[in-house]
């Protein structure tokens, strides 16, 4: 922000008052370059001042769009503390509390019960794990029933896989109220499809961007090939280079195709290698080695 809006932002930008004394100043939810002293003001400035807003509104949205997120959305194993793959078959949810686990230390809590003769239970929360889908079912609802967002994703999840695509759209659309990553992520494909709800372009890139935002690296990798196919080139690129830092296969692909169209410098697509490499690095460990040599031999 330049040192003139800085100023700006001092007074009213309707009447000119000063913050001072028993004068409070508040900006618009959409941009921070003005603020006013009330609700007045700020309705009489509006048609002074509504394109430069839409112009700071989108320059904070994509502020917050190609910042580099800490991790995935996925997170670390709660018990390990290791990144989680983004292959989701490394991993599992547990019904009980629904935290989801590598299968490194799933693997070694099954070692500990069968040296020790013990009941089996939740790696994380030591909950006795039920013996049959319905009791699986059962403990789950107890999350659902507490507006656990991951456990309404799942419910979303299983409503799918019966085809009740409108439950699942609303179960979804509870979680993605809540902050859950991955129900915005299944809501635009849900858009994108017209499975539960009508088509709709802007609805899809929506929830994609809010995905992208919470760190979910196959939303990223979407929103790189619907820029790419409009022709926004370098947004694309930026998107790319986002998930392929946090591992993501597609990616790296699209930028392989991406250089050779000129798009991306030859540094940069090593960069982008080498941090790749990295992050799926930083998901290995000699105990979720084991676990797949017992899974796969």
């Amino acid at each position: 922000m330049s040192d003139e809006n800085a100023l700006d932002k001092l007074c009213c930008a309707t009447c000119g008052i000063a913050e001072v004394d028993d004068a409070k100043l508040k900006e618009r939810d959409a941009c921070d370059l003005v603020r006013y002293c009330s609700d007045a003001c700020q309705k009489n400035h509006k048609s002074h001042h509504v394109e430069d807003c839409k112009k700071r509104a989108a320059e904070l949205r994509d502020e917050l769009l190609f910042k580099q997120p800490k991790s995935s959305h996925l997170g670390d194993c709660p018990i390990c503390m290791l990144p989680l793959p983004l292959d989701l078959s490394k991993s599992k949810m547990a019904s009980c509390c629904i935290k989801v686990i590598c299968l490194g230390c799933d693997h070694a809590n099954d070692l500990r019960i069968d040296e020790g003769k013990l009941q089996h239970t939740c790696p994380f929360c030591r909950e006795a794990t039920p013996s049959t889908d319905e009791g699986s079912g059962n403990q789950r609802m107890k999350r659902v029933e507490v507006n656990d967002p991951a456990a309404l994703t799942h419910e979303g999840i299983q409503q799918c896989k019966k085809d009740d695509y409108r439950s699942a759209f609303e179960w979804y659309t509870r979680a993605a109220e809540l902050g859950d990553v991955d129900a915005h992520y299944r809501l635009s494909v849900m858009h994108y499809i017209g499975h539960g709800v009508e088509k709709d372009k802007g609805k899809e890139v929506h929830h994609l961007e809010e995905a992208a935002i919470g760190g979910h690296p196959s939303a990223r990798y979407y929103l790189g090939v619907y820029e790419w196919n409009n022709d926004y080139n370098e947004r694309a690129v930026k998107h790319w280079i986002i998930a392929a830092t946090q591992g993501n296969d597609q990616s790296i692909k699209a930028l392989m195709g991406a250089f050779r169209r000129g798009m991306i410098s030859k540094d940069d697509l090593a960069a982008a290698l080498r941090a790749h490499q990295a992050a799926v690095d930083a998901t290995k460990s000699p105990q979720r080695e084991a676990a797949k040599v017992a899974k796969y031999g």
